[in-house]
This record gives C-alpha cells, structure tokens and sequence, in this order.
C-alpha cells in the first residue's frame, strides 16, 4: 500500500504513532482530572503533608494510565 504524502511533502503518521499519541493525550487529561479529583478526596479523608502527595500521585498516575489506555483503544479502533 502507497505512503500517503501530505500537502508538504511530509508521510501521515502509521497506525502505532497514533496508538501512542492516542495513549499520551489520555494520559495527559487523566492525569489532569485526577489531580483535581485525587486532591479533593484527600483533603475530604484529612491527608495532610507527604500522605497528601502520595495519595494525589497515586490517583493521578491510575487515572492517568486507565483513561489513556481507553483513548489508545480508541484510536486503535480508528486506524
């Protein structure tokens, strides 16, 4: 199958480079939603200090990596 050129001159990304740009946007806005939602569940439970940032860390790194995952997926589907 040709490579498709686009109006410059430059290749359309394959199918992995956009599984992995799928994977880091979601990762990128899961990471986003679990800072606000992982801060206010800790605060709510009365974390304070080093508990706090590990408890928000741990939040966002799983929703970051679940969300991603989803939009990895997705964008696989697509392709």
């Amino acid at each position: 199958m040709p490579v498709t050129v686009g109006p410059y001159g430059q290749s359309q990304p394959n199918c992995f480079d956009r599984i992995k740009m799928g994977f880091m946007m979601g990762f990128a806005v899961g990471m986003a939603a679990g800072a606000l939602f992982g801060t206010f569940s800790c605060l709510r439970v009365g974390m304070r200090g080093r508990e706090l940032m590990g408890g928000v860390g741990k939040t966002m790194m799983q929703s970051g990596g679940t969300f991603g995952t989803f939009m990895a997926i997705g964008m696989g589907i697509r392709c």
